[in-house]
């Protein structure tokens, strides 16, 4: 049986529609609203879900992210927590691909055999670790594969050729292409800047190419949706979660800023 991740992309690909891929952190701003919120984003347009791991030091992640991350561990928010969302929301969503994304520590303290299996039960079926190249996760993807987990890898602007060959040839599912050189929330996307290297990026893969980082709004989401198979947004949907009074605000919150989003990447391949 193929991964979640891959039948999604084959039916996107057959409508000829960009994913939109909204990314979380699992616990914020309530453990208690997370698996609802997830059940929005798909209601809302979503056709992938990344869900942050929260971590104590999230190097790659501007401040929207690392406090989203404090906010959530100061809840008691753990991998174990992560995984246990996870299961939640299968209960009533067997079909939306799930996507971890976060640091290697925790996965290292949880243990590799154990997260494996335990993820995979739980119903996930990627994940992303910024802290973590190819090279190094040797073992874990031993483990990964073991159980149909896909190891979702990142290129860079400043990303050789050769090394987008080595990636292309270890990556599974997608390739996140991160737009710009820094943290996530820092910049504006220049979307312009994008053509050159996603078409070079073509040559060394047939993946689907998710493009993330500066993605603000309909008109960003839509310039990406254009050229790439998946947006991917995350600091700017954070930033409208923050400060949500209960479940039924942050889910209200959502339709309201993905609507216009989806619209927008539809109206982009017409």
């Amino acid at each position: 049986m193929s991964n979640r991740i891959d039948q999604r992309f084959q039916a996107l690909a057959r409508a000829d529609r960009a994913a939109l891929i909204p990314f979380i952190t699992v616990g914020d701003p309530d453990p208690d609203w997370t698996v609802g919120i997830m059940h929005e984003l798909v209601a809302s347009g979503s056709d992938l879900l990344e869900l942050g791991v929260p971590f104590s030091d999230p190097a790659a992640d501007g401040p929207v992210i690392q406090l989203a991350s404090e906010r959530a561990i100061a809840r008691g928010v753990s991998l174990q927590v992560v995984l246990d969302t996870v299961r939640k929301f299968r209960e009533e969503d067997a079909d939306t691909p799930v996507i971890l994304m976060g640091y290697l520590n925790p996965i290292e303290r949880y243990g590799h055999a154990e997260f494996a299996r335990d993820a995979s039960v739980a119903g996930v079926d990627g994940i992303l670790m910024v802290d973590c190249p190819p090279e190094e996760m040797v073992h874990l993807r031993g483990e990964l594969d073991a159980h149909g987990i896909y190891p979702i890898c990142l290129v860079a602007p400043t990303t050789t050729d050769e090394r987008m060959e080595r990636i292309s040839q270890q990556a599974s599912g997608y390739l996140y292409y991160v737009s710009f050189k820094g943290i996530t929330g820092a910049n504006q996307l220049d979307q312009s800047s994008l053509s050159e290297p996603l078409r070079a990026l073509r040559t060394h893969t047939r993946l689907p190419i998710a493009v993330g980082f500066g993605i603000k709004g309909p008109e960003s989401a839509a310039a990406v949706a254009g050229q790439a198979d998946a947006v991917v947004i995350g600091s700017a949907l954070i930033e409208r979660l923050a400060g949500a009074e209960n479940e039924a605000d942050s889910r209200s919150r959502i339709s309201d800023f993905l609507a216009p989003i989806r619209a927008a990447m539809d109206n982009s391949r017409l």
